[in-house]
């Protein structure tokens, strides 16, 4: 009997944490008869009852998918990449002054290693 009341009691608040989570994350647009905070407040009230949660899921929860999505039949490249403007990735051999400012650089490094080795042999002190 104990260990059935225990398991009865997690449950709830496993369905009470899970309506409380799909609340604050469901789209504010999609949700049905009540505006989102007045589900939270359903909710976290009736809780432990085990009444709001199952109220969120059968009157208050969005129904069908969600839009979010990318539609595949309509438009099949999500909305993110469909930007024009966005950044392309490019590969750093393709890049002309990318690859010019890599010689000048080490052009320079050799210059200043060639200088540093002629003071460096300079005549041996006795």
């Amino acid at each position: 009997m104990l260990f059935a009341d225990g398991a009865l009691g997690l449950a709830v608040l496993a369905l009470w944490v899970f309506a409380l989570l799909d609340v604050i994350t469901a789209d504010e647009a999609r949700i049905r008869h009540l505006p989102k905070w007045g589900w939270f407040v359903v909710v976290l009230l009736l809780g432990e009852l085990a009444i709001g949660p199952l109220l969120w899921l059968l009157a208050g929860r969005p129904v069908g998918p969600s839009r979010s999505l990318p539609d595949k039949e309509n438009n099949p490249i999500p909305p993110e990449y469909d930007r024009p403007g966005r950044a392309v990735a490019n590969s750093p051999d393709d890049d002309a002054a990318f690859l010019r400012s890599l010689r000048e650089r080490a052009e320079q490094q050799r210059k200043t290693a060639e200088e540093l080795r002629q003071s460096d042999d300079g005549p041996p002190s006795p």
